[in-house]
């Protein structure tokens, strides 16, 4: 299956060499360039791409705001085809990241990374996986859940989960894997995807990003220190 992608940055030279990157690739079609975040969501409208690649900081509309009007019509529960945005951004403590990874962007990209990491992480958010493996993903989530007011835990948005599917979410939310958290509880590792999926479902959440954002905005998972 060839991946759709649709490439939003302002730098012409940056965003071209993106598209060529990309469009080299054999399973990867680079459908559309967009330089700012009002052409990005007419033309993810119009293209339905599998992936965005949202550079964060343009002018006329800044990638958050693209990302917010482009994730903000999709239903995670609908089996039709969904368009994942990957955020990219020059340093790794961006506001505008969290907010997206709120927002249900499925990650984020330092714009130094390493070729085969960009080719890798388009093909991980095309396949429907959140890209938090990098650790600076997780303590992005992890620093800004510091920085929030400090108020008491508030389940209610967690009231339809069962104790188990509890203590999966909140393994998920420290950032394990699937086999780390079989691990952990001592359950094969198909019975933690079935309980991932079903919180999922449950909560209306697109991914394990989101899974770990709620988890740290109802207090069911602390920042470390």
């Amino acid at each position: 299956m060839t991946i759709r992608v649709l490439v939003v940055d302002d730098q012409a030279m940056v965003r071209a060499g993106f598209a060529a990157l990309l469009g080299a690739q054999h399973d990867i079609d680079v459908v559309g360039q967009a330089k700012d975040g009002a052409e990005a969501v007419d033309l993810a409208a119009a293209l339905l791409p599998d992936v965005v690649l949202m550079d964060v900081r343009m002018p006329v509309m800044n990638g958050l705001e693209a990302a917010r009007k482009i994730l903000g019509g999709m239903d995670p529960g609908q089996d039709a085809p969904t368009t994942h945005v990957l955020m990219l951004t020059t340093f790794d403590a961006d506001d505008y990241v969290y907010d997206a990874l709120r927002l249900g962007a499925s990650g984020f990209l330092l714009k130094d990374a390493l070729a085969d990491e960009l080719v890798a992480a388009v093909r991980i958010v095309a396949a429907g996986e959140a890209l938090l493996a990098p650790s600076v993903t997780k303590r992005l989530i992890e620093q800004f859940a510091k920085s929030q007011p400090r108020t008491l835990p508030c389940r209610d948005r967690l009231g339809g989960l069962t104790e188990r599917e509890l203590e999966v979410m909140v393994l998920v939310g420290r950032g394990l894997s699937n086999q780390e958290i079989a691990a952990e509880l001592y359950i094969a590792e198909q019975t933690v995807k079935t309980h991932v999926s079903k919180i999922l479902t449950k909560l209306s959440l697109r991914d394990r990003v989101q899974a770990v954002v709620l988890a740290y905005d109802t207090g069911l998972v602390e920042p470390a220190g």
